[in-house]
């Protein structure tokens, strides 16, 4: 049995509480099991997302697989969002000759489900540098069937991305894709994880596949603070009446230190009038108001 630790801390508190929080919310910590003995992972299982669909909940995470002692993409099904989760393969879910990592699931409007991923650094050179690249596919209408091969939709080539070319290393990972008027949005990270200047960008395209355009005004979510470390690898949600967006990141625990030890943030997201995304944080206030239409327990 393998398990995919999720626990979320540092979440700031909301005004309106009765009594706000002393010290940042401490979340209970939950196990997804993936119920399997013979778990094609071994070590290094992380970065689960689940979706919901016809009363299943469908998680896709990653772990270091056994075979080829190189990291992919596993599917897990439960009944329930807190498991147990059970692997639909005694293998990943595609293996396309290279280390796939950070899947990310979208329902577009017309009924048809895609997977963006990262074709991890660890695997991938160009440009005579280790690099991680934002890949793309259609998924069969079971979730869990690839039927084609990912493909490349961005990678590193814009200023604010190239901060870690120290490491000999270059990242777009942590897609998440949001659709507005027809225009899809790739949000992404780059730069390194464990760094000061991990930071979220986006680039759109009229189909959910591409060719997609980075904005030139990115990145979207960056520090400009010794405070706050590291801002990236998010995702987004709505508010209760769906009025409002919000951007939920991690940052680093120790700004001064970085690596791997972070918190959970949340911050207001919009769009401004030409279609373009405006990010209101990093913030480092502990209340903020709360989201439109939510009850106050």
């Amino acid at each position: 049995m393998q398990e995919l630790v999720h626990q979320q801390h540092g979440i700031r508190g909301l005004e309106g509480q009765d009594e706000p929080p002393q010290h940042p919310c401490q979340c209970a910590q939950r196990k997804y099991r993936v119920e399997n003995e013979d778990s094609w992972g071994f070590r290094q299982f992380w970065a689960p997302e689940v979706v919901q669909r016809d009363g299943k909940f469908y998680m896709y995470y990653t772990a270091r697989w056994k075979e080829k002692d190189s990291l992919r993409i596993g599917a897990a099904i439960a009944d329930h969002p807190a498991g147990p989760f059970i692997d639909v393969y005694d293998r990943p879910m595609f293996d396309f000759g290279y280390a796939a990592i950070d899947a990310h699931i979208l329902f577009d409007d017309d009924g048809r489900m895609y997977m963006y991923y990262s074709r991890d650094c660890s695997e991938n050179v160009a440009n005579g540098r280790f690099e991680s690249h934002i890949y793309g596919l259609e998924l069969a209408d079971d979730m869990i069937t690839v039927q084609v091969e990912g493909i490349c939709l961005c990678q590193p080539d814009q200023e604010w991305e190239m901060k870690s070319l120290s490491r000999g290393q270059q990242w777009n990972e942590g897609p998440f894709v949001l659709k507005r008027e027809g225009l899809y949005y790739l949000m992404y990270s780059a730069n390194f994880f464990g760094g000061h200047d991990y930071s979220v960008g986006y680039a759109t395209a009229k189909h959910p596949l591409g060719p997609f355009v980075k904005y030139e005004h990115n990145p979207v979510l960056v520090s400009d603070r010794e405070e706050i470390s590291g801002p990236g690898h998010h995702s987004v949600i709505a508010s209760p009446d769906g009025t409002e967006l919000f951007i939920v990141y991690h940052i680093h625990m120790d700004p001064a230190l970085g690596g791997g030890n972070r918190q959970v943030c949340m911050d207001r997201m919009r769009f401004r009038e030409d279609g373009s995304i405006e990010v209101l944080g990093p913030t480092l206030s502990s209340l903020q108001p709360v989201p439109s239409a939510s009850a106050v327990q």
